[in-house]
């Protein structure tokens, strides 16, 4: 998958102690992440059932520590780079497993020290981008009391939530790349335009600030 590529050379790029986008992450706690998150059950588990989030962080904070210097740190880069078994439960769903987690990643590392030139993705990545944004965008707009239509320049629209009592409706718009990093909380770093009446957009930054 390209996007597995894209994470290992942006991984590669930055070294074991470049911030990121995850708050108390740097990049060897992002590639401990995404190989335990493929790789073992009691993280994948912990990803899932919030009361198994602690188990989750310990095991991840434990292999990021064993990765500080660059030869270690290359080493559990490499392992990132290996596609996991297919015997692996996060494989079994293909490609769709992984196309936003290591799309998202990618941008955690790249953008952790500011602003960067965004990177040109490919016509099909953004159409495959575009469908998993709008799936799970539900989820991710579910807390703002206004509505929320995302809307990509000269492109796709989709409202992806209605909006609560008096408030009214903002519109969200960027890239594609750009917008499903809002969603996902990435909103100070992405670069979308929020389009609508100043109380609404507020509602929707207390929820998902940036933008």
């Amino acid at each position: 998958m390209h996007e597995r590529a894209a994470l290992v050379d942006a991984l590669r790029e930055a070294g074991p102690t470049a911030p990121t986008l995850c708050a108390g992450w740097e990049a060897r706690h992002i590639a401990a992440h995404v190989l335990l998150r493929e790789r073992s059950p009691r993280v994948g588990v912990g990803l899932a059932i919030p009361a198994l989030t602690p188990q989750s962080d310990r095991l991840t904070a434990e292999l990021a520590d064993t990765a500080r210097d660059a030869t270690a740190f290359a080493a559990l880069v490499d392992r990132v780079a290996r596609p996991a078994s297919r015997w692996t439960p996060v494989t079994w769903a293909g490609d769709a497993a992984n196309l936003v987690e290591f799309y998202v990643h990618t941008e955690d590392v790249r953008r952790g020290t500011g602003p960067v030139p965004p990177r040109t993705l490919e016509p099909e990545l953004t159409r495959a981008l575009w469908e998993r944004l709008v799936r799970m965008a539900r989820l991710s707009y579910h807390r703002s009391p206004a509505g929320v239509v995302l809307v990509v320049p000269d492109g796709a629209r989709k409202a992806v939530h209605r909006p609560r009592g008096d408030h009214g409706t903002v519109v969200v718009r960027g890239a594609i790349g750009e917008l499903t990093l809002h969603a996902l909380g990435r909103g100070p770093a992405a670069t979308v335009e929020l389009v609508g009446a100043p109380e609404d957009v507020a509602a929707l930054q207390e929820v998902l600030p940036g933008g």
